[in-house]
């Protein structure tokens, strides 16, 4: 994570990585890369009919009928979004807060990016009046919004927004002529998948919404970059696609062929990969429940996680706390965390939150990487993972620097 001012709290230009997943590679997934490794053909830009093919599957899978024709990867969501923000033109329009990746890539563009607020229930999907209200504020001030870019399982709330809510949002924004990016990156890891109802906005409005998903969030390692989007099916996705392709032909933007490869044998969803994705998905869901039962009883807010390998904490309750330890904004905070607790804690400004906001967001990975390869494996198969020594340690690390706000935080209250 870098500032622009290294002295001061100036803008935030780029912020923290996805949250990771602290775990050993996939043996099944290795092999398939090593043995792609030999190739020395490039990736066709927008991705191989193999690769395309592969997502066009795992989209029929889950009610999104795909064609090849209208999917384009890349290596990484970002590359995607570029080529999305550069085709549709226009102004950017995000939830507060948001994935920090999303409107540094509309910047870079020289797109106004305008944040708009969400329900407190959830994050990822904005208020659908507050929607409305900023589209013609926006139109009234010589402003021209295009694009809506959202998250119904969201980075970095950990939330996923309800269906009724999301109907209300994508119908204001169809009023409204807005193209919709879903990002589902985080769809596949709901902590209680029989229990949380997730819609894609592409279900809703198919020929306005394109769903654009980072295979880091649960199929592939973080470090094997490589992502794919579904456009509209409909004829208005024909242009929208090859102005995209345009784009990504421009930055050269081609998946790795050995990493082309174990992305198309992922999104196939053999046994191996989906026994793994299910067992990491458990296994976040208890550290991430763990974490927010430590926070709460602190006295931070929080909503629960409910997908992802993250938390989003609210610190204001503990603001005497954080005062008496100098601590005045939201950077202030995340270099306090970061060095207690020995993780990254980004502040909720690399999320377009207020920068005098005391909020953060904590990975449950980070939680899970302090141990051997055998260790974090072993966190996979363990019927108590919580109790292995190195979570263990970690957590009780997290509960340690929050009950010492919590104490302090008493301590510093003024007496009524």
């Amino acid at each position: 994570m870098r500032r622009t001012d290294p002295e001061g709290h100036g803008p935030v230009r780029f912020g923290p990585p996805p949250p990771e997943d602290g775990l050993p590679v996939l043996p099944e997934l290795s092999a398939v890369l090593a043995a792609a490794a030999s190739r020395a053909e490039a990736e066709p830009v927008g991705g191989g009919p193999a690769l395309k093919e592969a997502a066009c599957g795992y989209w029929d899978r889950r009610g999104l009928p795909a064609r090849p024709g209208r999917v384009a990867a890349a290596p990484g969501a970002p590359a995607l979004l570029v080529a999305l923000t550069a085709a549709l033109g226009g102004d950017v329009l995000v939830p507060r807060p948001c994935a920090a990746w999303w409107a540094p890539y509309a910047r870079l563009l020289g797109r106004p990016v305008f944040h708009v607020p969400t329900p407190a229930e959830n994050g990822g999907v904005p208020d659908p009046y507050a929607l409305l209200e900023t589209v013609r504020r926006l139109r009234a001030e010589g402003g021209d919004p295009r694009l809506l870019v959202l998250s119904v399982a969201d980075d970095p709330t950990a939330t996923v927004a309800p269906p009724e809510l999301l109907h209300e949002t994508v119908e204001a924004a169809a009023g409204e002529g807005l193209h919709l990016v879903s990002d589902e990156t985080w769809r596949d890891t709901l902590h209680d998948p029989h229990g949380t109802v997730l819609l894609s906005p592409a279900e809703m409005l198919p020929e306005r919404v394109t769903v654009v998903s980072d295979l880091s969030g649960a199929l592939l390692p973080a470090g094997w970059p490589a992502a794919v989007a579904r456009l509209p099916v409909d004829g208005t996705g024909d242009g929208l696609h090859a102005r995209v392709l345009d784009v990504l032909t421009a930055l050269d933007a081609r998946v790795a062929a050995p990493v082309a490869a174990a992305a198309g044998y992922a999104l196939t969803e053999p046994e191996p990969v989906t026994a793994r994705i299910r067992a990491a998905v458990r296994l976040h869901a208890r550290v991430a429940a763990a974490v927010y039962a430590t926070v709460v009883a602190a006295g931070a807010l929080s909503r629960p996680p409910q997908a992802g390998r993250h938390l989003y904490v609210d610190l204001e309750p503990l603001r005497p706390a954080l005062a008496a330890h100098g601590i005045g904004d939201a950077q202030e905070l995340e270099d306090f965390l970061t060095a207690r607790l020995g993780m990254p804690a980004p502040g909720g400004h690399r999320f377009g939150d207020d920068l005098a906001a005391p909020r953060v967001r904590l990975s449950t990975g980070a939680l899970l990487a302090g141990g051997s390869p055998e260790a974090r494996a072993a966190c996979l198969t363990s019927p108590s993972p919580l109790e292995l020594p190195h979570v263990q340690r970690a957590l009780t690390l997290v509960k340690s620097v929050f009950d010492d706000l919590r104490d302090d935080a008493q301590r510093w209250e003024p007496p009524r």
